[in-house]
């Protein structure tokens, strides 16, 4: 395999977006009048785009689903978390090294993620991440959500690649699923948003940091 295309998650794994994601859905909760989510519960509703997060944040505080005021919601969170996206979100560690020693390589980016594409090129914009990706790609851009293998698909032409030179590298079985689902190899990280360890949800392969990531795709490369 020549130096394949990545294709990265981005809540949890590109970025550790946790602590403004939860405060975001505290404060619009706290407008509703009901109780916050607790951290460590808030954490594992990541994933799925703002709305199933708002959802299944009702839920865990055994509150009624109402399809209105859940997008009144919706609504709410996207203005609180457009204006505090990158309050405390950070690169996950290692991140920056990693990409610097895979593009020497020759390798590609993209993002393809279950956020909106707006609040996606957003977010890597204020980190000044966004420039090292050739596509970023969200739930909105071609209207179809993980773990439909067809937005990984598309993520993939948006950059450039090939399906035949791509891996996938995410933090949950709904990108495991998706890499799957579409044929490519994927590395999911073990530190990110997953309610149990990603190990379960048989990934080609796990690592535990971004310092693992070049020597991982290293032996994609070999053995293709």
């Amino acid at each position: 395999m020549p130096a394949p295309t990545l294709v990265f998650d981005l809540d949890g794994t590109l970025v550790d977006t946790a602590p403004d994601l939860i405060e975001t859905l505290n404060v619009v909760f706290a407008r509703e009048g009901l109780p916050p989510v607790d951290y460590a519960t808030a954490r594992n509703l990541i994933g799925g785009g703002a709305k199933a997060m708002i959802a299944r944040g009702l839920e865990a505080d055994g509150a009624a689903l109402v399809p209105a005021k859940l997008e009144q919601m919706f609504d709410d969170f996207i203005v609180y978390y457009s204006a505090h996206i990158a309050d405390r979100s950070q690169p996950f560690a290692g991140l920056l090294d990693a990409l610097d020693v895979l593009a020497a390589r020759g390798c590609q980016f993209a993002v393809c993620t279950n956020k909106l594409e707006q609040l996606s090129v957003l977010l890597l914009q204020k980190l000044d991440l966004a420039g090292r990706f050739k596509a970023i790609c969200g739930q909105d851009t071609f209207r179809i959500q993980k773990p439909d293998p067809e937005i990984l698909r598309r993520t993939i032409a948006a950059a450039g690649g090939s399906q035949q030179r791509a891996i996938m590298i995410g933090d949950s079985a709904t990108d495991i699923r998706t890499a799957q689902a579409a044929g490519i190899p994927v590395i999911a990280v073990d530190f990110g948003y997953s309610e149990r360890p990603v190990a379960e949800f048989k990934p080609d392969r796990v690592i535990s940091h971004y310092a693992e990531l070049p020597a991982a795709v290293a032996a994609f490369i070999s053995a293709h």
